[in-house]
This record gives structure tokens, C-alpha cells and sequence, in this order.
């Protein structure tokens, strides 16, 4: 594949995907909503990394691992702001909180795996 549709197609479906949920939150927020979270960025890294030049099937997975783990920081962020927006935070505090709470989160998976012997 061509590698400016490569840095650039990732840049493109994320516009896409925020035109369609702005539409969508008019219509249907349960749709919007399933439509914010689509799993659009992971297969397009997974096939960035599987298709690189020199990749092994070793890097995909290592990858992939690492993806699972990103994921737990990346549900903590939303839990932090469904819980500051319960609370009757603004959006920005809310937002900064959900960052807070993943950063801290994938610090904290990240020195686990280290400290079990992780790669």
C-alpha cells in the first residue's frame, strides 16, 4: 500500500467517524455512542504493523498484546468520566479526569508488566 494512504487513511475515517456520530447523537445517542467507540484505529494499526517493512508475524502479536493492554487504561478513562459527569462535573474537568485516570492506569500496567518480567 501506498505509504501517504497509510499515514493518511487513519486521519480520514476518524473524520468520517466524528461527521457520522455528530449526526447520529441527533437521532439515536445509543447509536452515536456505539459508533464513537467502533474499533476503527485498532485494525488499521494492526494492519500498518502486519504490513511494515521486515514484519514478522511475532510483531503483529507482541502488538497485539500490547493493544490489550491499552484497553484497561482506555475503559478506566471512560468510567472516570461517567463518574465526574454523574457527580455534576463540566465536561472539561470531566475530560481532564478521564485522562488523569488513564494515564495513571497504563503507568500502573505498564510497571506491573515490567516489574513481572514483561516485555
Amino acid at each position: 500500500m501506498n505509504p501517504v494512504v497509510q499515514r493518511f487513511l487513519p486521519v480520514v475515517i476518524s473524520i468520517a467517524i466524528i461527521i457520522v456520530v455528530a449526526i447520529l447523537r441527533d437521532y439515536s445517542k445509543t447509536l452515536a455512542a456505539i459508533t464513537a467507540t467502533l474499533p476503527v484505529n485498532l485494525p488499521l494499526a494492526l494492519w500498518i504493523v502486519a504490513t511494515g517493512p521486515n514484519a514478522t508475524p511475532e510483531d503483529t502479536v507482541k502488538f497485539s498484546q500490547t493493544l490489550l493492554l491499552g484497553i484497561f487504561s482506555t475503559v478506566l478513562y471512560v468510567v472516570a468520566v461517567w463518574l465526574a459527569m454523574r457527580a455534576g462535573w463540566t465536561l472539561f474537568a470531566a475530560i481532564g479526569a478521564g485522562y488523569v485516570a488513564w494515564a495513571v492506569a497504563l503507568g500502573a500496567i505498564l510497571f506491573l508488566q515490567r516489574a513481572i518480567g514483561g516485555a
